[in-house]
């Protein structure tokens, strides 16, 4: 990474512009999970510590771009701020034609979506928001693979553009599993669809040494492997392409290790009665909602071996009870796994919570997209400019 950081750089007496990443679920106008504020405090006391002057922008929400609104305000966020850091956070309405804010003090800006031109990167609103500031730090990493304004434009116009510690570390974490990772390097894929996770398919089919595969995405691979998987949700028109992938694995003396027992059940509800399959044996009005006890060991064995370990996605239905007990025997073979071990995902974060390993892994993502396409090995327009700058 060439990038510049915040720390090489003296904030003293500076206006410093931090895009964070505080797009946080609010309800009855309260902050409902402070995760995401909680991980950048330690960015804005880093700057302010230092003597700067902290303007703080952020999205909230998908609001109609041009239209400030309340229920998309962050108003909410900064009450919260307020509490967390012990001093007073403003949130600053009509913020981008400039900001008053004392050296040591910090101020949040509301949200960038309300103003135009924020999702076509408009030249001219970047230019705005560079000119708040001596110093612009992108911290916001689930947001580096969109090109906007408040995320990549602001880069090209900034005085000095440099990567907060969020971000940096981000980009360090997923470079140690990807660029020169500890073998063997195991990589977990699960969800519901080959489709939406394609390209990650097929990236990490070059880097890792096993893939494992679950949920509808195993089902597929299952189909291409000539199983009948009854009912099973799985994407028919995608088997060719789930051979192939398995065939190239084949060729790089890699391998996508299968489920050969599985938890099926007649309905897809959460009151289903679980019965446990060969995956020889489905019958044909019966759908796979997890994989089953022997699977579970021999994949958990796998992954305590591995140097590296790269998670994104359940490998079952883990929020009905009867069928957990698959991702939770992942979740803990990770926890288990002495090698580097790298989640990210939604999905994967709350199968993190609902088993209590967050202290475990190595390194937990919180930037969905990002992640994926980082995984994936496309050039991230935030990360790129910052390399440039």
């Amino acid at each position: 990474m060439t990038m510049k950081t915040l720390d090489q750089l003296d904030l003293f007496g500076k206006r410093v512009l931090i895009r964070a990443d505080l797009n946080v679920p609010i309800r009855n106008g309260h902050v409902s999970s402070d995760a995401r504020i909680q991980a950048s405090l330690p960015t804005f006391k880093q700057a302010l510590d230092a003597g700067a002057a902290v303007m703080v922008m952020s999205h909230l929400g998908r609001p109609t771009e041009g239209e400030p609104s309340e229920e998309f305000s962050l108003r909410s966020v900064a009450e919260k701020l307020t509490q967390l850091l012990g001093q007073p956070v403003e949130l600053v309405t009509d913020w981008i034609d400039g900001v008053d804010v004392e050296p040591g003090r910090l101020v949040l800006l509301e949200n960038v979506r309300f103003l135009k031109g924020e999702k076509d990167n408009d030249d001219t609103l970047a230019e705005k928001m560079a000119a708040l500031c001596d110093v612009f730090c992108m911290d916001a990493f689930a947001t580096a693979h969109r090109a906007q304004a408040s995320t990549e434009g602001v880069i090209r116009h900034s005085k000095v553009a440099c990567a907060g510690p969020l971000l940096a570390a981000e980009v360090s974490a997923l470079d140690k599993a990807l660029a020169d990772p500890a073998r063997p390097l195991v990589a977990i894929v699960g969800g519901a669809k080959v489709s939406g996770k394609l390209q990650v398919l097929e990236a990490l089919i070059e880097k890792v040494d096993q893939l494992i595969v679950g949920g509808g995405i195993a089902n597929t691979f299952l189909a291409a492997a000539g199983y009948r998987i009854g009912s099973s949700l799985h994407e028919p028109d995608l088997v060719d392409t789930a051979k192939a992938l398995m065939k190239k694995a084949d060729e790089k003396g890699a391998s996508i290790p299968l489920p050969t027992d599985v938890l099926t059940a007649e309905r897809f509800h959460q009151d289903a009665h679980a019965s446990l399959r060969d995956v020889s044996k489905i019958h044909a009005d019966e759908m796979i909602l997890d994989i089953g006890p022997e699977t579970a060991g021999r994949l958990a064995e796998i992954i305590k071996g591995a140097g590296t370990v790269i998670w994104n996605g359940p490998v079952g239905v883990f929020e009905f009870e009867a069928f957990h007990s698959g991702t939770q025997a992942i979740a803990h073979a990770v926890a288990s796994c002495p090698g580097f071990t790298l989640a990210g995902g939604g999905d994967t974060i709350a199968a993190i919570e609902k088993y209590h390993v967050a202290d475990k892994v190595d390194y937990i993502s919180t930037a969905g997209g990002a992640f994926l396409e980082y995984v994936e090995g496309n050039e991230l327009p935030a990360l790129r400019v910052l390399n440039e700058r």
